[in-house]
């Protein structure tokens, strides 16, 4: 009787012990690997464009869930970012400009990255993730990292580079204020880790390493710089490209017919630029280079998220890590004779967004509109925290619609640059201009139906057929507008 005691309590340690085990298991947080790309553009092999070489990103794609129509908030660097790590929409008078920050504009929003902290994540930044360093610095369990440096490697870069600082050291007012600027391009025979975004990904493996040997879950955030201008990148990856082989886009010397003047923006960050053609527009040889240069920094990045996937595999722990890879806007690559991201055409909203989830078996795609204040509530609901805190998230989760829980027939992604508001339901794109940045007096407006016109060559707005679509669309934009 004694021994079938002692083995009956033993029997009912076991199950206390699994019950516990699972319990314990249930309550393991995934950790996230946050992947930021400045001024990336959809243009990868996959999304279907298979000239360019991409195929570390393309990987993550076939083991990840990838959002074919994904949207930024606003197309420039700080309010785009702002928008996303805060997880609220942009106002006239809020998330502007390239200058906007979370602490600035909303000053009691709890960002990302501090909402991870406070939930127990070790929270890591390396490289440009916010665009400014010091934005809700204290939301990162250590201060937030960026690379030193030259952006160039090659002597007349550099020289073009102190000729510039030199001659606006002359002519300025406040010395504070010299920003200098060098060549558009550059092709240097370097490693991969003499430039900035190398010695980030060098920064990060060595997190990597560390943060697998830990208990706590962490939030590493990773921002490449490339292919943000300067379009510098080691030679090797200029070499996977031919300039013979790259076509110019078909639109490269005219605007939409019957587009708005507020819609065009001039491209000033190029044209300032030392040894940069002064005519406009600029000559094919110029737009090749420039295309050309644009490629290899793409592949570029895509060489360094290679290997920050390859280092996650090694340290065993990514089937309990969340990858997301994001670019921060699209760009014109001479669309429409623009060569910047300041607009509210298709290039600059749309921008890749690829998330892969611990233990995901196949690869998903989705073709609606999602908008990029969604992978706030995204992230959240994935790793089973709690609201930030009440009405401050503005996007939706992409749960609902991952798991096949929620199937809608059509979704709405609306942002905005300077003084126009667009919206995108899958299909068309409109568009509406105001007299000022506050808002204030309609001035112009675009329709682009991306079924016939998927490269917003003819504005349609003011053809009788699309009466209804311009209202049902003006009503659905002006409605997120009005959101507090």
């Amino acid at each position: 009787m004694k021994i079938i005691g002692f083995v009956l309590t033993l029997l009912v340690l076991a199950v206390a012990i699994s019950q516990m085990t699972l319990q314990a298991a249930e309550n393991i947080k995934p950790n996230v690997l946050f992947i930021a790309i400045d001024d990336l553009r959809t243009e990868l092999g996959c999304y279907e464009k298979k000239h360019i070489r991409s195929p570390n990103i393309d990987r993550l794609a076939t083991q990840g869930i990838l959002f074919e129509h994904a949207y930024c908030m606003v197309s420039v660097c700080g309010a785009s970012r702002s928008c996303l790590l805060s997880g609220i929409r942009p106002k006239y008078n809020r998330f502007v400009d390239a200058g906007a920050s979370v602490s600035t504009d909303t000053p009691n929003a709890i960002p990302l990255n501090t909402h991870f902290k406070n939930h127990g994540y070790t929270t890591i930044n390396n490289g440009k993730v916010f665009h400014a360093r010091t934005d809700h610095n204290d939301g990162w369990s250590e201060p937030a990292w960026r690379p030193s440096g030259s952006e160039y490697a090659l002597p007349e870069s550099l020289e073009a580079l102190e000729k510039d600082r030199e001659y606006k050291t002359s002519i300025a007012k406040d010395k504070k204020k010299i920003v200098a600027i060098g060549p558009a391009w550059e092709s240097a025979d370097v490693p991969d880790n003499f430039y900035q975004d190398g010695k980030t990904l060098e920064k990060s493996l060595t997190d990597l390493r560390n943060l697998a040997k830990s208990d706590k879950p962490f939030f590493l955030a990773v921002g490449f710089l490339k292919p943000h201008p300067p379009f510098v990148a080691p030679k090797k990856y200029w070499n996977l490209y031919k300039k013979e082989d790259i076509k110019l886009p078909e639109n490269l010397r005219y605007v939409p017919k019957d587009c708005p003047a507020e819609a065009v923006h001039d491209y000033k960050g190029f044209k300032s630029r030392p040894g940069f053609p002064k005519n406009d527009p600029i000559d094919d040889e110029t737009a090749k280079t420039l295309i050309h240069a644009y490629y290899a920094c793409v592949s570029y990045t895509d060489a360094l998220v290679g290997s920050l996937l390859d280092e996650l595999e090694k340290s065993g722990i990514a089937d309990n890590t969340i990858v997301v890879l994001w670019g921060d806007h699209g760009w014109h690559l001479g669309e429409h004779t623009q060569w910047s991201k300041h607009s509210v055409f298709e290039n600059p909203m749309k921008a890749p967004l690829i998330i892969r989830l611990p233990g995901q078996k196949e690869a998903k795609r989705f073709s609606l509109p999602v908008e990029f204040i969604d992978i706030y509530p995204t992230l959240n609901e994935l790793a089973g925290l709690s609201e930030p805190q009440k009405n401050q998230l503005q996007g939706k989760s992409l749960v609902p619609l991952i798991e096949g829980k929620i199937v809608p027939k059509i979704l709405y992604a609306a942002g905005r640059y300077g003084t126009g508001d667009t919206i995108f339901d899958g299909r068309f794109r409109y568009s509406e201009f105001r007299d000022k940045k506050g808002g204030g007096k309609l001035v112009s407006r675009m329709l682009y139906d991306h079924h016939v016109d998927q490269r917003e060559n003819v504005n349609i707005v003011d053809k009788p057929e699309n009466k209804e679509v311009v209202e049902r669309l003006s009503s659905e934009l002006h409605r997120t507008i009005a959101l507090p």
